[in-house]
């Protein structure tokens, strides 16, 4: 089944990076709702290594402002939520539950590199993952990289076992403060058939 031109609108073609918030709160039930979606989306062995810790309450945000580059404070400041998108270094542990047919845990135990490397790839699918899922539930977005990752490490994951990939403004976006759109580049300029 395809979905329709208005959904594929609502997802892609007319969705925009978001700087700019309406003053309309984000309700948890809303914050649940997009990770009981996007948890369904496809990694590797069902790994699942993403972890996100939605920012909203104003100590919590004071707490994130203090990592973020000074051009992304005022709109992560104005956002009903931010979500650290990280990933677990540990995420292994729990691919007993997650692949239970066989042995994965296994593959990762020991070998610290695969386990960097299926962490990372995987969690930024997720928050991937999470922007879509944000979307079809009449949110907007705004994924950033502009911070300072050992800071919020430091702040919000301080055993060490989970670490910082980006992070993603969620609310309701302000069109009048958006951008003009940028392009991108063509089939011929990015891809390939063989």
């Amino acid at each position: 089944m395809q979905l329709d031109d208005s959904s594929l609108d609502i997802l892609f073609r007319e969705a925009r990076t978001h700087n700019g918030w309406l003053d309309k709160p984000v309700s948890d039930t809303l914050i649940r709702q997009i990770y009981d979606l996007m948890k369904w989306a496809p990694t590797s062995a069902n790994s699942s290594p993403a972890r996100f810790v939605f920012v909203r309450s104003a100590e919590a945000k004071e707490r994130l402002l203090a990592a973020m580059s000074p051009g992304n404070v005022e709109k992560t400041r104005a956002a009903p939520v931010t979500v650290i998108i990280a990933y677990d270094t540990e995420f292994h542990d729990k691919l007993g539950k997650l692949f239970p047919h066989e042995d994965a845990r296994s593959w990762f135990a020991g070998n610290q590199p695969l386990i960097d490397t299926t962490a990372f790839r995987n969690g930024t699918l997720q928050g991937g993952y999470l922007i879509l899922a944000a979307r079809a539930l009449g949110l907007d977005a705004g994924p950033m990289s502009g911070f300072d990752n050992a800071k919020v490490d430091q702040e919000f994951f301080p055993g060490g076992k989970i670490k910082s990939n980006f992070v993603v403004n969620l609310g309701y976006g302000d069109p009048a403060k958006l951008f003009p759109r940028n392009p991108r580049l063509t089939f011929e300029e990015a891809a390939q058939i063989l």
